[in-house]
């Protein structure tokens, strides 16, 4: 199961979604949480992050028209593996824009 990266917060309330299997599911499964919101932040890591922003657009555009860039890089974080998984984020990401 994905880490939970998805959230509405407003005033300090958190909600969470965590029966998703894939980020497009946790997309999906969110939705009817955020549909009110005045603005959205997807936080992950940044390239799961930008992959599910590219996930909200293509399900959703009138909600991801309202997406906050979030604080998705913390400097140190995962320091030795970031080159391999941002390229392999890169080959994804770019399967989901040719599509």
């Amino acid at each position: 199961m994905p880490a939970v990266w998805l959230w509405r917060c407003y005033r300090g309330q958190l909600c969470v979604e965590t029966d998703s299997r894939c980020t497009w599911e946790n997309v999906r499964n969110v939705i009817p949480l955020i549909e009110d919101a005045d603005r959205i932040k997807i936080v992950s890591h940044s390239l799961h992050a930008e992959k599910a922003r590219a996930y909200l657009w293509r399900q959703r555009p009138d909600l991801a028209a309202r997406v906050v860039r979030a604080q998705d890089y913390r400097l140190g974080e995962w320091l030795l593996v970031k080159p391999g998984l941002a390229l392999l984020g890169l080959r994804n990401l770019r399967r989901i824009t040719s599509t």
